[in-house]
C-alpha cells in the first residue's frame, strides 16, 4: 500500500496493508471491546482480591488467603461481585482506548509530518494513547466506582446485582461522588497506565522485528506475528502496573467507608507513598502482565482476522 493519500500527499493513514478509513476504525473499536472487556471480566477474583488487599491488609494479607477468606465468608459468589460493571465498564473503555488511539496517532502524525513523525514515532505513541484515555475514562468511571464499590464493601451492606448496585450509586450519588467522583484519580492511574501500557508495546514490538526478527514484518507468519505481539504486551503489562499502581490503590481506597468525604489527597498521605505502592503490587503485577499480553493478543488476532495487520513494526 502506498503510503500516499489520493492526493498525492503523503498521509499517515495509508502507511499499513489497509487505508485507515472509518470502516477501519470501527473495527479497531470493536476490537478493544473484545480485548479489554472479556480479559478484565475473566480476572474478576483477582480484582476482588486485590481491591481487598488495598483497602483492608490487616485481613486480606495474599492473594491466596484472601481469595479464601472470601470464599469462606460470602462463597463462590464472592469472588465474582462486580463482574456485571467489569465487564461493560471495560468494554467501554477498550472501544476508545484502542479505537482512539488508532485515530489520534495517525491525526499527530498527519500534524507533524513525514519527517517529525519518523523522528518523534515514540511522542506521538504517548501522545495519541493519552489523548483516547482521556475520552475511555470518562466512559468508564461510573462503572469502575460501582465496581469498587461492590468489591470492598463487606457482605450484605451494599447490593452486588448489576442494576441494584447501579440504582444505589445513584440514590447515594451526594455520599459516593457518583458518577465522577473518581474521575480524576482515575485519570491519573489510567492516563499513565495507558501511555506506559501503548508506548512499551510499541518498543518492544519495534526492538523485535529490529534485532530479532528482522525480515519484513509481513512475510511472517501471523502465529509468529502474534507470538510478538503477545510477548511485546506482557513485558509492557509489568512496566505499566508498577508505574499506576499508586493511583490504583487510591481509587481502591475511595470506596472504603471510613474515607467517605475525605479528600485524595488526605487518603493518601493517611496511607503512606510506600503503602500505596507496594499494597497488592505483586498481585497486580500478575494479573496486569497476563491482562496486557492477552488484550493485545486479542486485540491483534482480531485485526489480523479482518485484514488489517498486527500492530508496530521497525
Amino acid at each position: 500500500m502506498s503510503h500516499l493519500a489520493p492526493t498525492g500527499k503523503w498521509d499517515a493513514r495509508y502507511l499499513g496493508p489497509v487505508p485507515h478509513d472509518s470502516s477501519y476504525y470501527a473495527k479497531c473499536m470493536l476490537g478493544g471491546v473484545l480485548a479489554c472487556g472479556i480479559t478484565h471480566a475473566g480476572i474478576t477474583p483477582l480484582d476482588v482480591a486485590k481491591c481487598n488487599m488495598q483497602v483492608n491488609p490487616a485481613k486480606y494479607k495474599g492473594l491466596t488467603s484472601g481469595l479464601a477468606t472470601l470464599i469462606r465468608e460470602e462463597g463462590q459468589t464472592g469472588i465474582w461481585k462486580g463482574f456485571g460493571p467489569t465487564f461493560v465498564g471495560y468494554s467501554l473503555q477498550g472501544m476508545f482506548k484502542y479505537g482512539l488511539y488508532e485515530v489520534f496517532k495517525d491525526q499527530y502524525m498527519n500534524l507533524a509530518g513525514e519527517e517529525l513523525s519518523n523522528k518523534y514515532k515514540p511522542a506521538i505513541w504517548l501522545a495519541g494513547s493519552a489523548s483516547a484515555e482521556v475520552f475511555a475514562d470518562i466512559a468508564l468511571c461510573p462503572l469502575e466506582m460501582t465496581k469498587v464499590k461492590i468489591q470492598t464493601s463487606p457482605s450484605g451492606t451494599f447490593p452486588t446485582a448489576f442494576g441494584a448496585a447501579l440504582a444505589e450509586m445513584s440514590k447515594t450519588k451526594v455520599e459516593t461522588r457518583y458518577p465522577f467522583g473518581s474521575l480524576v484519580p482515575l485519570w491519573s492511574r489510567q492516563i499513565p497506565y495507558t501511555m506506559a501500557k501503548f508506548f512499551f508495546f510499541e518498543k518492544i514490538v519495534q526492538v523485535f522485528y529490529t534485532h530479532v526478527f528482522t525480515e519484513p514484518k509481513e512475510s511472517y507468519a501471523k502465529t509468529t506475528q502474534l507470538g510478538v505481539t503477545f510477548a511485546s504486551g506482557y513485558l509492557a503489562g509489568v512496566v505499566c502496573a508498577i508505574v499506576s499502581h499508586p493511583a490504583d490503590s487510591v481509587v481502591s481506597l475511595m470506596g472504603k467507608p471510613a474515607n467517605k468525604g475525605k479528600s485524595i489527597g488526605t487518603i493518601a498521605s493517611e496511607t503512606g507513598f510506600v503503602a500505596l505502592a507496594t499494597k497488592g503490587l505483586g498481585t497486580r503485577v500478575l494479573m496486569i502482565g497476563t491482562l496486557t499480553g492477552f488484550q493485545w493478543w486479542i486485540y491483534d488476532s482480531f485485526k489480523a482476522s479482518m485484514g488489517l495487520g498486527t500492530t508496530g513494526g521497525k
